[in-house]
């Protein structure tokens, strides 16, 4: 297995993300304050050596990836195995609408996600199976080299677990914030998490 340096980058607000709804498989643009998350990432990123930008097809990753990949002078590759989780039924839905609609599914995504199945949406397990053939296939196209995936929440904390060799169990003992910032170094046999979701570049210049 080829080494590879991977800095993940959740996509920047929308007005889902502020309202807290289930955006899944829905194009959602970003806000104005998205942009500028995505800038900040940009210049929190400008001096690394990347070979190349990837990013969900969704419009919310792809926006943020283009503002990204920027001062790299790079055009942004899309992959459908990094889009968000499909939440079926919730899609559109707030967590509240959510919890009041299906309390036994809810209850059940907020103490063992790997084990829900909405109608019409995906399964934790079957986003890793995708996840982790699209994480390799970047491993045999890059080796030695630094790449930038702009995806999603749920994608990114799979990401993490799977480099971290935990159970999709473990999914909400990871946060994954809008414009956060995760850093994995993939070598044969073995990954090494340098950061993860990490903000402070979104703090430089707040008032």
């Amino acid at each position: 297995m080829a080494r590879l340096r991977l800095f993940v980058v959740r996509h920047g607000e929308t007005e889902w993300v502020r309202e807290r709804r289930f955006a899944g498989s829905r194009d959602i643009p970003l806000t104005a304050a998205g942009r500028d998350q995505c800038a900040a990432v940009a210049r929190a990123l400008a001096s690394a050596t990347v070979a190349a930008v990837y990013a969900s097809p969704l419009e919310r990753a792809r926006a943020s990836a283009e503002v990204i990949a920027k001062p790299h002078g790079l055009p942004v590759r899309i992959v459908p195995a990094f889009s968000e989780m499909t939440f079926g039924s919730w899609e559109g839905l707030t967590r509240d609408e959510a919890r009041a609609r299906d309390p036994e599914a809810w209850a059940q995504w907020r103490s063992a996600p790997h084990l829900l199945k909405l109608a019409g949406g995906e399964t934790i397990a079957e986003v890793a199976a995708r996840v982790t053939a699209g994480i390799e296939a970047l491993q045999a196209a890059h080796d030695g080299q630094t790449v930038v995936l702009v995806s999603h929440g749920v994608v990114a904390r799979v990401i993490v677990l799977g480099a971290l060799g935990l159970g999709l169990d473990r999914l909400w003992t990871l946060d994954a914030a809008p414009a956060g910032i995760t850093e994995i170094e993939y070598e044969p046999g073995w990954a090494t998490v340098h950061r993860m979701n990490t903000v402070a570049h979104l703090e430089v210049g707040a008032p």
